[in-house]
């Protein structure tokens, strides 16, 4: 799994659009860009580790909440009537500005 999400993002070119548009901001003046956007990108990733790490800590001990038919029913319940509130707030709000 890891290593096809890896091949997966190595080859996705929004990722790459992402760090060749995003990090360079970050990067003073003066630094070495190469050295210093290596390191952006790998505290970037070790973020992204620490987080999906936490998802998965606490996902574990709600597998079994969150694979019960019922309780998958009224979250994609709710989920659609939060979806239908913003519609309707779209549709119902001032468009003149």
């Amino acid at each position: 799994s890891f290593r096809r999400g890896l091949l997966t993002n190595l080859l996705n070119p929004k990722v790459w659009l992402f760090y060749a548009t995003f990090l360079p901001q970050f990067i003073p003046s003066g630094a070495s860009v190469g050295i210093f956007a290596l390191m952006l990108a790998g505290i970037h990733l070790l973020l992204t580790a620490i987080w999906f790490s936490g998802l998965v800590a606490v996902s574990v001990p709600v597998r079994r909440l969150l694979t019960k038919p019922s309780f998958v029913r009224t979250l994609n319940r709710a989920t659609g009537c939060v979806f239908v509130g913003f519609g309707l707030k779209l549709a119902t709000s001032d468009h003149s500005n």
